[in-house]
């Protein structure tokens, strides 16, 4: 045994640190799906959840692409969608079928087929897709986005016009006793084929194709110089993710049993591009965070704020901007903070900043929330914790004013900090 050999045995992760990174996380993943339905949540809640379990599955896709290979997609909801609508079609055959192999097989496994499906429409579009790389390959995304969302309104007999498919998903045998008709046993179906999503594709990153995928990310020459060709590295890639973004339309067909054009188009692929980014693309678990706070502020956000798009649009720059690592990276960030050794200051710098994020956001709010009540003309009044702010008083704009300038204030003093360290 070469000296270099074991050098690489001592830096690799122990048994217990394996357990501990690879194993335990899923393990408490699934604890939790178990858990939830026990907590007695409500059937709006159990919708909630279910449809983010659906986005976990798609972000994580995408992120197989832009986190792992560096590819930046405006089209990935085509797979999503056309594996949902595939499913679809297939609830309607399960529901005419007399008899045969449709009458035969559960609704439960439906997302096998959007798997199926997925891939094959990956394996097709990425074809050509895949001989570039950078900025082309965004551009030949955004051109099959917009594509396939025409075909959805063109050809009535595959994507039913603006209607789109609907079908029912209490038709078929049933799974494991498993009806899926009340909300809480498809909580069952989401919850289980999100586990399944995740583990799949998390065990994809350990394969060598996943790390291959990476290094074609970071260095395609050096890649190639090692006797890989990272076009084809990319385009096995983009038919996984395209395979797992079916499975997600395979579960949003059950969970919504409709499918119509708006799956298809730039809409669905710009949302999840801003879930994994905002969740953190370098870790596996920030697409899963960005998944799980941006379908809460979709389902709830609207019901507080008219505006709740625009707070989501200036997450997205401030995240570009100041946390190029996301959410995920701000809780990591933290948890090494505490570990660090000199943990006080560490906490005290990542608490000044978050005071400075705080600040900044009252101001924002503030700015937002004024700006709206005073265009609508309703004479309607923001009013925080029982406070007026007219939007015709001077004071309500020194507030924001004071609370935006010393937001910017704390973190200027905070990045000044940290370069002198």
């Amino acid at each position: 045994m070469t000296d270099a050999t074991t050098q690489m045995q001592a830096l690799a992760p122990s048994s217990s640190e394996k357990f501990r990174q690879r194993v335990l996380p899923f393990i408490l993943f699934a604890l939790v799906l178990i858990v939830i339905p026990f907590l007695g949540p409500s059937r709006s809640t159990i919708t909630l959840l279910n449809h983010m379990g659906i986005n976990i599955v798609f972000a994580l896709s995408f992120n197989m692409l832009l986190g792992r290979a560096g590819l930046l997609s405006f089209g990935h909801a085509v797979y999503m969608g056309l594996g949902g609508y595939f499913c679809v079609h297939i609830l309607n055959w399960i529901s005419a079928a007399e008899g045969g192999i449709w009458a035969n097989t559960p609704v439960f496994s439906l997302p096998i087929f959007g798997f199926a499906m997925g891939a094959l429409a990956g394996a097709i579009i990425g074809w050509p897709s895949c001989k570039r790389a950078g900025t082309p390959f965004a551009m030949i995304s955004l051109g099959v986005a917009e594509l396939m969302a025409a075909a959805g309104f063109m050809f009535d007999s595959l994507f039913g016009g603006e209607m789109g498919i609907s079908g029912d998903r209490m038709s078929g045998p049933e799974f494991l006793g498993l009806s899926l008709g009340p909300v809480d046993e498809v909580y069952w179906f989401i919850a289980f084929w999100t586990f399944i999503g995740t583990l799949g594709i998390y065990a994809f990153t350990r394969t060598p194709l996943g790390k291959l995928s990476e290094a074609t990310r970071d260095n395609r020459e050096r890649v190639q110089f090692v006797g890989y060709n990272p076009e084809r590295v990319r385009y096995l890639v983009f038919i996984f993710a395209g395979a797992f973004a079916g499975m997600a339309g395979g579960m949003s067909a059950v969970q919504d049993e409709i499918f119509t054009p708006e799956k298809l188009s730039l809409i669905p692929s710009g949302f999840v591009l801003i879930m994994a980014y905002v969740g953190g693309i370098r870790y596996f678990s920030g697409p899963i965070m960005g998944a799980i706070l941006l379908t809460y502020m979709a389902s709830y956000l609207s019901d507080y704020s008219a505006g709740w798009l625009l707070y989501l649009g200036l997450m997205f720059i401030a995240v570009v901007m100041f946390a190029p690592n996301g959410i995920a990276g701000i809780v990591f960030g933290f948890w090494n903070a505490i570990r660090s050794p000199d943990p006080a200051r560490q906490v005290g710098r990542f608490g000044s900043q978050v005071l400075g994020v705080l600040l900044m956001l009252a101001g924002v709010i503030v700015i937002v929330e004024v700006a709206f009540r005073a265009s609508e003309g309703y004479g309607e009044m923001f009013e925080p914790f029982g406070i007026a702010m007219p939007p015709d008083a001077i004071m309500t704009w020194v507030v924001a004013a004071v609370f935006l300038a010393a937001g910017i204030a704390v973190m200027r003093y905070v990045a000044k900090r940290n370069a002198e360290v």
